[in-house]
């Protein structure tokens, strides 16, 4: 079939070049997956938290703007239910006294999800490997991961009371569980998502197979293992506070057992208070384990890669001191070549 549109013809000799229309601000924010600058996605955070904070004192502090009142009766939502932002507010240094001491609290709420994600990484991160390294022992091992991803934790509270009598080892113990599942999970997957090619020039350059799982298929799974860390971090910080609803004397509760005590004696202002003090804990540290990530991988995410170094040291020495106790030699694949017989 022949083209009927008109042939095109060529611009002039001495003709001005076209020049492409100006983007707009509004075409940058719908562009497919075009990042934006630093300084705009800061920029843009603290709008959204500043619009918050805004709705937040329309529906509970009153304005001219709607019409509503600052008296309880005339606001949208009354005190009992949402206390304003300056109800609020004012009474956060209530909660660094030596009643409450929130510091204390938000110390003894990281030591037990640290404890209980730490031991769930020690846990889930061999056996990930072995799963996405060995497809059988991964078929072996699916029907505990998918019953410890679907669990429902609350459920598994009364019975950690049976099992374990410890309060503190109870609530380590409860952060293992929620997380050790996803943590094989996450592991296998990124292990299996590594390209085949990688495997096959191991094995063409001489490697074995522990060589090829440790030194190829482990270290480029290393980066999609650390970023599920830091979203499973913060799924066990909102685990945890399941697990504190009883305090041991003389100790602290956690900030769990403090939420539940102010319910118990009616504090919302504390309540909130305590909502909004959790992500700021968590953003912090998420902002340290993203530098911890940029520091062992600067290669994906651009950091100066001083752990990256330091670890490197720390493996090449082990290393030679495996090489100074065994030694080990590649094997050689040797082949018979016969010529063709006469017929």
């Amino acid at each position: 079939m022949e083209d009927s549109s008109p042939p095109k013809t060529p611009d002039p000799v001495g003709a001005v070049p076209r020049i492409a229309p100006r983007r707009t601000w509004l075409a940058d924010w719908f562009t497919l997956r075009k990042p934006a600058p630093v300084w705009e996605s800061f920029l843009l955070g603290v709008t959204c938290i500043a619009l918050c904070l805004g709705l937040w004192w329309l529906l509970t502090s009153g304005s001219w703007l709607i019409g509503y009142g600052s008296s309880a009766e005339q606001r949208r939502i009354g005190p009992i239910t949402l206390p304003s932002p300056r109800e609020t507010f004012q009474v956060a240094p209530e909660l660094f006294g030596n009643e409450i001491n929130i510091v204390a609290n938000t110390l003894v709420t990281l030591r037990r999800v640290a404890l209980g994600f730490l031991l769930a990484i020690a846990v889930g991160v061999p056996l990930g490997v072995l799963a996405g390294c060995f497809p059988r022992f991964g078929a072996f091992l699916s029907p505990l991961v998918m019953f410890g991803r679907n669990i429902p934790l609350a459920a598994v509270i009364p019975l950690l009371i049976f099992i374990i009598p410890q309060v503190e080892e109870r609530r380590v113990m409860f952060i293992f569980i929620a997380c050790v599942a996803f943590i094989i999970a996450d592991t296998a997957q990124a292990i299996l998502d590594v390209a085949d090619r990688y495997v096959d020039t191991a094995y063409t350059l001489g490697a074995s197979r522990w060589q090829t799982m440790m030194k190829v298929l482990v270290p480029l799974a290393m980066p999609a293992i650390f970023s599920s860390f830091r979203v499973l971090f913060g799924l066990a910080f909102g685990y945890i506070m399941l697990a504190e609803s009883t305090r041991e004397p003389g100790s602290a509760g956690g900030l769990g057992y403090e939420i539940g005590t102010f319910q118990r004696r009616q504090l919302r202002e504390h309540i909130y208070l305590i909502i909004l003090l959790i992500p700021l804990v968590a953003l912090g540290v998420d902002l340290i384990l993203f530098w911890i990530q940029r520091q062992l991988f600067p290669h994906i995410y651009g950091g100066p890669g001083w752990l990256q170094r330091g670890m490197r040291l720390c493996l090449q020495g082990w290393d030679d001191l495996k090489r100074f106790f065994f030694h080990y030699e590649p094997p050689q694949v040797t082949a018979a070549i016969q010529a063709p017989s006469d017929k």
